[in-house]
């Protein structure tokens, strides 16, 4: 199939996929512990069908000891075809009203700008339709053999990976293909190739044994929440860099994003400055960040004139790729176990070590993902980083360690607002993401000499 006539199929196609898009962002699918289980069945269901219509006819909702369950299917391919994973996931994150949403998260609102707007209609309900659109392309009979992996709990506690773990088998394959990520902006093509990791801890201070009137004893008695403040203040120079003795950085020479931006994507307040010093892409894939992501302590409709004795913070910080978890996780303990003020008592509790990953972009995967991305856009593909972590990628390294990694798809960083309010795609994205994947699987199976352009 010629590259043009591709593309003409994608662009005929691209009514019935917003069909499915708008159909799936219907779908509260929320997988976080307390919320009902019905709409993560229905999406299940929903999901599985439609990618039983599109020519995986032997998809199942897989077993698994505890969760929503993941989507496994295959379609072979000729005979010595190269094997392509497909990755996405069916699961979105919750829209509860503070987040300040202006339309409906649940219903598919199509904007002025020319986006679509639903929680989830990025991330990743625009992955699973590019998907769909993908084997729609060549009516369900790609030139490759194609598996295919939906997970039903990305958002929260995953369990795909010791699934993966315990079925490899089915994972052997030449290319994954991840669909979860996205361009810096509409139209300009750039393949993720580093993804920063994750590790966490508690850290409980303590300065007294019980709470005190402060107008009696403030001043001289120390407040664990002040001590706790001050802690955390370490963690950081004056200009906002991570300034954690041991952490790791690197360099980042791909693109970039300027403070416009990222102040745009990220709605920073006027008159609110960024933190941290350099390039913008270099601070977002190169160094490492670290957060106060959550804080214990008496809130402020019970609080009484009291010292507080003892306050908790959970602290997350992003990791370069390269980095050891563990390793880097170690140089934070340290830290805040030997920074605290006055002598406050200071306990940390490791919670999370989620490891970084650095795409190989020397082989012919690679190589063909990116000349199928630059038709597709019509301009040459770059190189993006993702400030966010995917261990299970390190986990499917291992179950097929021969195999390259493709991350990219329609979540546009500047504008798309993934996790956020007013979560949105540009259709255009998700055109041009199905006729570079099927561009990518029939470029394979050229290259295998097992098909025909």
């Amino acid at each position: 199939m010629q590259a043009n006539e591709i593309a003409d199929r994608a662009r005929a196609l691209m009514p019935g996929v917003i069909e499915d898009l708008e159909k799936l962002v219907a779908i509260p699918s929320i997988a976080f512990p307390g919320y009902p289980s019905e709409p993560m069945e229905q999406m299940g269901a929903t999901t599985l069908q439609m990618f039983r219509d599109v020519g995986f006819t032997n998809a199942e909702l897989m077993e698994v000891p505890s969760g929503y369950p993941p989507i496994y299917a295959e379609i072979e391919g000729p005979e010595g075809s190269p094997v392509v994973v497909l990755y996405a996931h069916y699961d979105v994150q919750p829209a509860p009203p503070e987040q300040g949403w202006t339309s409906d998260p649940w219903t598919a609102t199509h904007k002025d700008d020319g986006r679509i707007y639903g929680r989830g209609a990025a991330d990743d309900i625009s992955g699973l339709v590019s998907h769909l659109g993908t084997l729609r392309v060549f009516d369900g009979k790609p030139p490759c053999t194609v598996k295919l992996i939906l997970e039903g709990m990305e958002e929260t506690e995953s369990n795909l990976e010791a699934f993966v773990e315990a079925h490899p088998e089915l994972f052997a394959c030449d290319l994954f293909v991840i669909c979860d990520m996205g361009n810096l902006r509409v139209g300009e093509p750039a393949l993720t190739t580093a993804l920063r990791g994750d590790v966490a801890c508690v850290v409980t201070v303590r300065t007294l044994e019980h709470p005190l009137h402060s107008g009696v004893f403030g001043g001289p008695a120390p407040d664990a929440m002040m001590a706790l403040a001050r802690l955390l203040s370490t963690l950081h120079d004056d200009e906002g860099n991570v300034a954690i003795d041991g952490v790791s950085e690197t360099v980042w020479d791909g693109a970039d994003l300027t403070e416009d931006d990222l102040r745009s994507s990220a709605d920073v307040l006027e008159g609110v400055e960024l933190t941290g010093s350099g390039p913008v892409g270099g601070r977002l894939w190169a160094r490492p960040s670290v957060n106060a992501i959550g804080v214990d302590m008496t809130n402020i409709a019970t609080s009484s004139n009291v010292l507080i004795p003892e306050a908790r913070a959970k602290i997350s910080m992003r990791i370069v790729p390269g980095s050891e978890p563990e390793a880097e996780l170690d140089a934070l303990v340290a830290h805040l176990e030997t920074h605290a003020p006055w002598g406050a008592k200071v306990e940390v509790q490791r919670t999370k070590a989620a490891p970084p990953f650095l795409c190989k972009t020397d082989g012919p995967g690679y190589a063909a993902a990116r000349d199928a991305l630059a038709e597709a856009f019509g301009r040459p593909a770059g190189e993006a980083g993702c400030g966010g972590s995917i261990p299970l990628l390190r986990t499917l390294e291992t179950a097929a360690p021969g195999a390259e990694f493709v991350l990219w798809g329609p979540e546009d960083v500047a504008a798309a607002r993934i996790h956020a309010s007013d979560e949105s795609v540009d259709p255009s994205e998700i055109e041009k993401m199905i006729v570079a994947q099927a561009l990518l699987l029939q470029r394979l199976a050229e290259g295998a000499g097992s098909g025909s352009g």
